[in-house]
C-alpha cells in the first residue's frame, strides 16, 4: 500500500461582512485542504489552518515545492517515519511558522487515510477515546465597521446563551480602557454562571496587560489568552501570577520542542497549539504528553473549516485528563461562530452540536464527508 498522490485545495471566500480583531481587518476566509490518495483510490483529508490574514498559497507552496516529492510512493502507516522526514527536511529554512503549519494538515490527511484504511476513527488510532462530546465555547465577538460596543457584544453573548453554549470567549484588544468597560458589560449581561474568556491576539505589552488582568479581577474570567506577544515568554512568566484566572497562549508554539521550552519555563496554565498549525496528530500528541509530564492542561485553539474542527476534536478525543481523577476540570472545545462558508458545508454538516456540546465523530477516520463541490466553488 503507497501514497499514490497529494492534491492540494486553495479555497477562499469574501465575506459579505468583514470583521476585525485586534492586528486588522478580515475580509475573506481561506483554507487549505491536503488530500492524499493510496494506491486503491482511498482518499484522506486535512486542513492547514489559515489564520485571519494568512494567504491560502503559503502553505499550499510548502506541500507543492517541497513536502509532495518526499510523500508519495512512501506507505501511509509510516505516518512517523513521514512526519520526521519531513521536518529534518525542512529543519534549515522553518522548524516553525508556516512549514509545520503545512505539514500539519498533510499529517491529518495521511492519518484520516490510514483510518478510512482500517475502518476506525483516528481518535481510536490516537489511542481511544476519553470522550465522545466535549463542552464547547463560543468565539465570536468581531468588530464590524457598522457596529455599537459593547451594546452589540452583550446581544451576541445573550444569543450564544440562549443557544446552550456554557462559555464563550470574547474579541479584545482595542485599548484597556475600552476592553474592561467591553468585558464589564458582557459579565453583567450573562451573569455568573457563564465561562467568559478574552482573547487579545497579541495587543499588548506587559504593563498593559497587568493593568487589564488586576482591574478585571472581579469578573472571574475564566482564561486570558495571548494577551502580549508569543515572543515575550518572559512576560508571559511575570503576569502569570498576578491573577486566579488562567492565562493561555499557544497557537503560534509549534511541535514538542517549542513547548517543552515554554513547560520548562512554567510561563503559562493551559496550552492551546492547534492540530492544523502545530504539528498534527503526529506531533501534537506529543506536545501534549509533554504538558501531561508537566502536569499541565492542553486545550487545543481550533478555528478552521469543518476539517480542522474533525480533527480537534478527534485530538481533544484521545486526550487523558491532567490530572486523571474522578471528577476531572474538563477540556473544552473551541467552537468558532464567526461568519465561515466552509465550516458546515465543505463536510455537508456532518457534526453533531446539541445542548452546549458537540459530538466526536465515530465513523472511519475523521469521520466526516467531503463535499466537492464545495471545494470546487470556492477553489482559488
Amino acid at each position: 500500500m503507497k501514497i499514490k498522490d497529494v492534491y492540494v485545495h486553495k479555497i477562499s471566500a469574501k465575506l459579505e461582512v468583514p470583521f476585525k480583531f485586534s492586528q486588522g481587518w478580515v475580509d475573506k476566509r481561506s483554507s487549505v485542504i491536503v488530500e492524499v490518495v493510496d494506491d486503491n483510490g482511498n482518499a484522506g483529508f486535512g486542513e492547514c489552518l489559515c489564520h485571519g490574514q494568512q494567504s491560502p498559497h503559503l502553505a499550499a507552496a510548502f506541500i507543492e515545492h517541497c513536502y509532495k516529492e518526499e510523500v508519495i510512493g512512501k506507505d501511509p502507516f509510516d505516518s512517523e517515519v513521514i512526519w520526521e522526514t519531513l521536518y529534518n527536511k525542512s529543519r534549515p529554512f522553518g522548524q516553525l511558522g508556516i512549514a509545520v503549519n503545512a505539514l500539519s494538515g498533510l499529517d491529518i490527511a495521511i492519518w484520516d487515510l490510514k483510518g478510512k484504511i482500517l475502518g476506525m476513527p483516528v481518535s481510536k488510532l490516537l489511542g481511544g477515546t476519553f470522550r465522545n462530546k466535549l463542552l464547547a465555547y463560543a468565539t465570536g465577538f468581531y468588530r464590524k465597521a457598522d457596529g455599537v460596543y459593547p451594546q452589540d457584544a452583550v446581544e451576541e453573548a445573550l444569543k450564544y446563551k440562549e443557544l446552550g453554549f456554557k462559555g464563550m470567549k470574547l474579541k479584545v484588544g482595542f485599548t484597556p480602557e475600552k476592553d474592561i468597560e467591553y468585558i464589564r458589560a458582557v459579565r453583567k449581561a450573562v451573569g455568573h454562571d457563564i465561562m467568559l474568556m478574552a482573547d487579545f491576539n497579541a495587543a499588548y505589552s506587559q504593563a498593559d496587560a497587568r493593568k487589564i488582568i488586576l482591574e478585571l479581577e472581579p469578573e472571574k474570567i475564566y482564561f486570558y489568552e495571548e494577551p502580549i506577544s508569543p515572543e515575550d515568554m518572559e512576560g508571559y512568566k511575570a503576569i502569570r501570577n498576578l491573577t486566579s484566572s488562567f492565562i493561555a497562549a499557544g497557537e503560534e508554539i509549534f511541535g514538542k520542542i517549542s513547548i517543552k521550552n515554554w513547560l520548562s519555563a512554567g510561563a503559562l496554565d493551559i496550552y492551546q497549539p492547534d492540530v492544523c498549525s502545530s504539528g498534527g496528530f503526529t506531533e501534537c500528541k506529543k506536545m501534549a504528553a509533554i504538558a501531561g509530564a508537566y502536569n499541565t492542561t492542553i486545550m487545543p485553539h481550533a478555528w478552521g473549516s469543518g476539517v480542522g474542527l474533525a480533527a480537534a476534536l478527534h485530538f481533544i478525543a484521545s486526550l487523558p485528563n491532567t490530572p486523571m481523577s474522578y471528577e476531572p476540570s474538563e477540556i473544552f472545545l473551541e467552537f468558532d461562530q464567526s461568519d465561515h462558508p466552509f465550516r458546515k458545508e465543505l463536510i455537508n454538516d456532518t457534526i453533531k452540536y446539541e445542548d452546549g456540546y458537540i459530538y466526536v465523530p465515530d465513523k472511519p477516520g475523521l469521520g466526516i464527508e467531503i463535499n466537492r463541490e464545495i471545494l470546487t466553488k470556492y477553489q482559488v
